[in-house]
């Protein structure tokens, strides 16, 4: 199985945080107080170590003076400074935090939104092609990504930053300048040194990430597909073939965490000498007479502050890496192209409420899925407002394709699809939809309860009215004789229904919403005779009034409607009724006589 696409080139880091910002900013006034309680808790930070500085030094004051210094001073003022300090740094932080809260949780939710949206408005070309594990994981991993990038840049990242300025301001101002060359060529060599083996590294976690997600796309279609691996016995198969991923995933974590261990490694050599460095200039300071004491330990406390957060650089730069990498594969999703779009002056099909029975045309009707796979020729046809069009022909035809223009689930390639006569392209799309309802051919329920399923349909729809929905489509008493009746969980995808069951539920759902167009695509094939007899006269019931397309194979479903369109390789070549099919003795009358043969076998 392919792994997932790379991450486009074209894309930077700059640029994502650039798509990032707008979602923040639209809550400038709480941005701008965690930045100011951010200066606010830094600058009490610092002013820590200068405080302890004159305790130290008010201690080591000549003897005459010591006493009343250290009774009136120390406690009256110092450490009343010194605890004010202590408290502020804490306050100003937690303040940052509290505000801040709100502008991170919102911009995640709201970019979640918007990628769900998109992907709801993507068409069902991109839907058909997508890995629904690798898929799901990018989303996953993007809405977290944006919480952590915030999370280190603003908690981390930025006050380190800030920190670093003042300290250094501070030994710029109060002494030698060694003391600034040593820390500004200690940082400098620490962080040149880490971006470039985080970024080294960022390969690594790249290649994870992706073996990751192609591990999760084949657990995921695997359990999707739980009933056919059980069929075929093919356990063994299908752990194999995970496992066969999951010794990628392993090896590229093993390079990626030994590379970790060399950063660290790295990391610490860098630092351990530049503190070696600071506090033996520190010392040769006080030998000499230049320093204090307090001056030395504002410089050890300087040190410790300011590398402290600098030991986790290599860790932050590598993950807000991981997090922009992340957030791009996810806005990458926001920038996959919409191939169906309404157009700019769009109206609705109807202008307020919907109305009585459309219209339906298929103009000379052309249609490719891929350019070198044509399915439809040349296809022309009507259905009269409240009349009922059949199509039928040999699977492979292109009866479904129809269904599937008609909701403009793609465009045309040549020709126009209309409704009272309006081409769909210049209709919205969510205004055609609502005016359809559907019985698909393969009916897929959410893992949810049947009444949930059938209220899907309107969901607004107060009970009585599901329950004469399910009633109609014979299935009332089915879920009545259920130990949770209405509210039994289907399973995923449906699963714990049959279907017979699922079909009937699909049915109950199109009645429910009650629209002016029906489709039924095979609505019955899952159904046993008896059934089905008993559901095709509620469903010619539910047409009577409406415009209605049947794409049917069994022939014996579409007997009454007025008029049957014949399609062979996307070509139409017959239409009529059923009786003149009959007479005319062509490609209708072999396959009515074929399945009035097997099904008199069957009897």
């Amino acid at each position: 199985m392919a792994l997932p696409g790379p991450v486009p080139d074209s894309r930077h880091d700059w640029q994502t945080i650039k798509t990032l910002l707008p979602y923040l900013w639209a809550w400038k006034g709480r941005v701008v107080f965690a930045l100011s309680c951010l200066l606010l808790a830094k600058l009490t930070s610092v002013s820590v170590p200068l405080v302890f500085k004159d305790i130290i030094d008010t201690f080591a004051l000549p003897a005459a003076n010591k006493t009343q210094q250290a009774l009136l001073l120390v406690p009256l003022g110092l450490l009343a400074a010194y605890g004010a300090l202590r408290f502020s740094t804490a306050l100003f932080t937690e303040l940052r935090e509290i505000f801040f809260a709100k502008v991170t949780q919102r911009a995640v939710r709201t970019i979640t939104l918007q990628v769900f949206g998109h992907l709801h408005a993507l068409s069902l070309r991109f839907h058909l092609d997508r890995q629904t594990g690798g898929l799901t994981r990018d989303i996953e991993r993007g809405t977290r990504s944006i919480g952590s990038l915030i999370s280190y840049t603003l908690y981390s990242i930025l006050p380190t930053l800030v920190e670093i300025t003042l300290v250094l301001g501070i030994l710029a101002v109060r002494y030698d300048r060694d003391f600034t060359l040593i820390t500004v060529s200690t940082l400098t060599i620490y962080v040149v040194f880490t971006i470039i083996v985080t970024n080294w590294r960022t390969q690594l976690r790249r290649e994870v990430n992706e073996l990751d997600s192609a591990a999760n796309v084949r657990a995921v279609d695997s359990l999707i597909n739980f009933e056919t691996v059980k069929y075929f016995n093919n356990e063994r198969w299908e752990h194999d073939r995970y496992d066969e991923q999951m010794q990628k995933w392993e090896a590229a974590q093993v390079r990626s965490q030994i590379s970790l261990s060399w950063l660290n490694l790295g990391q610490s050599l860098v630092i351990a000498a530049g503190v070696s460095l600071m506090m033996w200039r520190a010392a040769a300071g006080v030998a000499a007479g230049n320093m204090t004491v307090g001056d030395i330990v504002l410089v050890n406390a300087f040190l410790i502050q300011l590398y402290m957060p600098l030991n986790h650089l290599g860790v932050l730069y590598r993950e807000i890496r991981q997090s922009l990498t992340d957030i791009e594969r996810m806005f990458g999703l926001l920038g996959k192209n919409r191939e169906i779009q309404d157009v700019p002056d769009a109206r609705p099909l109807f202008a307020s409420s919907p109305g009585g029975p459309c219209e339906i045309e298929f103009e000379h009707v052309c249609f490719a899925y891929e350019t070198n796979r044509q399915i439809l020729f040349d296809v022309d046809f009507r259905v009269g407002a409240g009349r009922t069009v059949a199509v039928v022909g040999h699977s492979g035809s292109g009866k479904s394709t129809l269904a599937r223009l008609l909701f403009r689930f793609y465009d045309t390639t040549s020709g126009s699809v209309k409704i009272n006569g309006s081409d769909l392209r210049a209709l919205q799309q969510s205004s055609v939809r609502a005016a359809i309802g559907i019985v698909p051919q393969d009916t897929v329920l959410f893992n949810d309860t049947i009444f949930y399923n059938i209220q899907y349909g309107r969901p607004l729809a107060p009970r009585e009215e599901v329950v004469a929905a399910a009633r109609a489509a014979h299935i009332h008493d089915f879920i009545e004789r259920l130990p949770a009746g209405y509210d039994t969980r289907v399973g995923e995808r449906g699963l714990k229904l049959s279907g017979g069951e699922k079909q009937r539920v699909a049915i109950a759902r199109a009645l429910l919403k009650n629209p002016p167009i029906l489709i039924f695509d095979e609505a019955t094939s899952a159904l046993d005779s008896k059934t089905e007899k008993a559901i095709q006269a509620e469903l010619e019931q539910a047409a009577v009034g409406r415009t209605t397309l049947i794409i049917a194979h069994r022939l014996s479903t579409v007997m009454n409607a007025d008029e049957i369109l014949v399609l062979d390789a996307g070509h139409i070549v017959e239409r009529g009724t059923h009786r003149a099919l009959l007479e005319r003795g062509g490609l209708y009358l072999q396959m009515w006589a074929l399945q009035q043969q097997e099904h008199s076998t069957e009897d």
